[in-house]
């Protein structure tokens, strides 16, 4: 083991702003207008240009197909999608992009696409809300009546009241949920929101910084030496300052929250600016990065994890810390440093953007777990099973949706940014969802360039495409949310949004809905099972009771989802960290690992010795679990793990030469140096 893996480079700051893939900006906060407004008039456009890919460009795998479910001047620049109970699909639109801002004068836009006729493509846009302060938002949630969009520096949240699906100023409401998200028209600002199966709130920020309270009172900093002093918050500024939770977080970063913006917590960072996440009902969370190296990644966040982008302080770019002789995506995502997470499947160049995960739907049952990743760059659809490995996760990409098979890729920063005249390399991909009838939606850019803060397409162009079986008919559930079954039908919705109304609904119930929901807990889907674990540890008492027998499952991933969902519950967690802290599964242990970052070590070091115990000495997912755990009390979890495995520094076995460079405790550096003097 080399010393020098415990010891950052002194290189000189790296302090320009490297460009991005894209990251479709916005601007700062929001005042309500009118509901309707006119297209702005065109650029001096011919009137003959092309506005969409055809589908018999595409490629795509046998048994399904493409259609064009919406298309230009029913949306325009679709920066991010979501959909509701009803099948309608929510675009953020973003025609005022960048150096487009002032294109359309009103503002820009969230509306309302359906499917009147059920034909299979959308035949009516509705304008939810247009404001003059509303520039390109990069995301648009929809959760009952709620609409939250993520327009820096503020997280707003509209109230349709009146469910009329127009926001009407004198009836609905609009709060500022939480502010001080740094990014003015800026790509690598705050992103959509995404409810997870616990009931809880996620989104991300990029790495522009951010300094916001939550309702609870607590303040969270996230810098970097990332230099936007013209802007309200400078990320340098802030860089190396600990937050109320005590942690020092830096660069890109998602946040879990209640849905009332309260006990706000960051449970991943040191990204440089990942678009979007997913959250699937394991609890899994998985999101791509982008960067302008050979660098851009598909990846699993492990909770309180740190990507490397960044020094630990953020004072430091990776590249003032690169060593001789490291690839890019090793030294980018400091690969050869502890305290890091496992990169993930690193692509190369590219503009990643929005990512979705398929669990249940029309596509059949050989497309459950189906981990869809959008990159614009390359125009294309990353389609992944991820594979527990261990603590980690095994990523295998194929190309899911592509209108580019030939991968004469163009107009993308990692090919010099020059674009052609070619239509198939017009697709951006920016976002993916799955629709309440369970087919799969993708939003269209539609642009020659994308990166580089650029947008070249003159028509205001934008377009949805539905891939579904052949032949498919589509057939929206109709969700009765005043009674039980109702609920129940929303919780096993194919849309992620869409069955967070079912889990509020049930959750409401309190105990009178455990029969119900533990009904599911036999679903041969295990995701649908998964959805009622997390629910029932939230029920009361005798929900509980139906999920404490789940923690000795022969299914590994049902322990792990029955953990996560008892601590989310915040129900007996140290009892349960050392009941599987000898678990035979190593993703198991992980959650016990992270869950033990914030426990002192009067209460931790014990089950952390333990946890150290199994450590195989090659798992490096489990070894960043185990090493987050200790956060905060690396000198005491050193000593009692050296005492328990340890040995003479130059008889030490791999697993325990591992913890040492991950723990970097003091007393382990006097160690590792005479352990690398001992081998020459």
């Amino acid at each position: 083991m080399r010393l020098t893996r415990l010891l950052p480079s002194l290189a000189a700051l790296v302090n320009h702003p490297a460009r991005m893939g894209l990251r479709l900006g916005a601007l700062a906060a929001c005042t309500t207008l009118g509901a309707t407004a006119a297209e702005p008039a065109p650029e001096a456009i011919d009137p003959n240009a092309p506005r969409f890919v055809p589908i018999e460009k595409f490629a795509l795998p046998e048994g399904l197909e493409i259609t064009l479910w919406a298309k230009s001047p029913l949306l325009s620049k679709p920066t991010n999608i979501d959909v509701d109970a009803a099948g309608r699909i929510w675009v953020a639109e973003g025609v005022n992009y960048r150096s487009h801002a002032g294109r359309r004068k009103e503002g820009d836009r969230i509306v309302v696409l359906e499917d009147t006729d059920g034909d299979g493509t959308a035949d009516k846009s509705t304008v939810f809300v247009q404001d003059v302060n509303l520039v390109a938002p990069l995301g648009v949630a929809v959760l009952g009546d709620q609409v939250v969009v993520s327009q820096p520096p503020d997280l707003l949240v509209y109230t349709d009241v009146n469910h009329n699906g127009v926001f009407d100023a004198g009836t609905d409401t609009r709060e500022v949920l939480l502010t001080g998200f740094n990014g003015r028209n800026h790509d690598h600002s705050l992103h959509s929101l995404t409810a997870g199966p616990d009931g809880q709130w996620y989104f991300n920020q990029g790495n522009t910084g951010a300094q916001f309270t939550d309702k609870s009172g607590k303040t969270f900093y996230s810098g970097s030496w990332y230099d936007m002093s013209k802007t309200a918050i400078n990320p340098p500024e802030i860089a190396g300052k600990t937050s109320s939770d005590g942690h020092i977080y830096t660069g890109g970063f998602t946040v879990r929250m209640n849905p009332d913006g309260t006990n706000a917590s960051i449970v991943g960072y040191n990204y440089r600016n990942s678009y979007e996440q997913t959250i699937t009902s394991m609890g899994d969370v998985f999101q791509s990065d982008n960067d302008d190296p050979p660098a851009c990644r598909v990846t699993a966040v492990m909770e309180y994890g740190s990507a490397g982008f960044n020094s630990r302080d953020g004072k430091r770019s990776w590249n003032a810390d690169r060593r001789p002789g490291q690839t890019t995506p090793i030294a980018e995502w400091r690969q050869d440093d502890p305290g890091t997470m496992p990169s993930g499947d690193v692509y190369g160049g590219g503009s990643p953007t929005g990512v979705a995960f398929y669990e249940n739907g029309a596509l059949g049952d050989k497309w459950n777990g189906l981990l869809l990743a959008c990159e614009a760059g390359r125009n294309v659809i990353f389609g992944y099973f991820p594979k527990p490995n261990g603590a980690g996760f095994t990523l295998e990409r194929t190309d899911f949706l592509t209108s580019n098979t030939t991968k004469n890729f163009a107009g993308s920063d990692f090919m010099g940014g020059k674009a052609n005249d070619e239509l198939i390399t017009r697709f951006r991909p920016s976002d993916v969802v799955v629709g309440a009838d369970g087919a799969i939606y993708v939003a269209d850019w539609f642009d020659p360039r994308v990166g580089g803060h650029q947008s070249l397409d003159k028509t205001l162009s934008g377009n949805i495409y539905r891939i579904a079986p052949k032949g498919f008919k589509p057939h929206v559930p109709k969700i009765d949310l005043a009674t039980t079954a109702g609920q129940i039908e929303a919780l096993k919705s194919p849309a992620v949004n869409v069955r967070n109304s079912g889990f509020v609904h049930l959750k409401a119930q309190g105990e009178a809905a455990v029969p119900a929901v533990a009904a599911l807990l036999g679903d041969a889907n295990h995701f649908i099972a998964a959805r009622a674990i997390w629910l029932l540890a939230q029920l009361g008492p005798a929900g509980v009771a139906k999920v404490e027998p789940l923690l000795a499952s022969t299914d590994e991933q049902v322990r792990v989802v029955a953990y996560r969902a008892l601590r989310r519950a915040d129900h007996a967690v140290l009892a349960m960290a050392a009941r599987l802290a000898t678990d035979p599964s190593a993703a198991v242990r992980r959650e016990v690992a992270t869950s033990l970052r914030d426990v002192p070590a009067a209460q931790s070091v014990e089950i952390l010795t333990a946890l150290a115990k199994s450590f195989d000495g090659k798992d490096r997912s489990y070894l960043e679990a185990f090493g987050i755990g200790s956060s905060g009390k690396e000198r005491e979890v050193y000593a009692a793990v050296a005492k328990a495995i340890g040995s003479a520094p130059e008889s030490w076995s791999p697993a325990f030469a591992w913890i040492a460079w991950r723990l970097s405790a003091p007393a382990a550096v006097g160690d590792l140096r005479a352990r690398a003097l001992a081998a020459g």
